[in-house]
């Protein structure tokens, strides 16, 4: 019991960490990391550290190539839910198809 209750407060600690370091992002960064999550917690299974580690990675790409001064849109391309797709588990097809048309509303309005 006492590694679950450690283990959830590190996670808990861990993801306030990586918001901190979100809130950091320039504009465009901060508004593509936060329809990337609505987007991508749809996909979650468990208990969702599935996702979170590929937030965190996604986090780590955004701030380099924020510090290089490249857009975001560079970086995702256009085509957003594609970038995401490409990190998800292929397991999750069907329901992509209906949620990338939002997604890619969010890249068309930055472009």
């Amino acid at each position: 019991m006492n590694n679950l209750l450690s283990r959830l407060v590190g996670d808990k600690k861990d993801w306030k960490r990586m918001e901190a370091r979100a809130a950091q992002l320039p504009a465009d960064y901060r508004t593509v990391y936060a329809e990337m999550k609505n987007y991508m917690w749809r996909f979650t299974a468990g208990d969702g550290m599935d996702i979170v580690a590929i937030l965190r990675d996604v986090l780590d790409l955004f701030e380099t190539e924020a510090a290089a001064g490249r857009s975001v849109i560079e970086v995702t391309g256009p085509d957003l839910a594609a970038f995401c797709d490409a990190r998800l588990p292929e397991q999750h097809d069907a329901y992509r198809n209906k949620l990338r048309a939002n997604l890619n509303e969010v890249a068309q309005k930055l472009a």
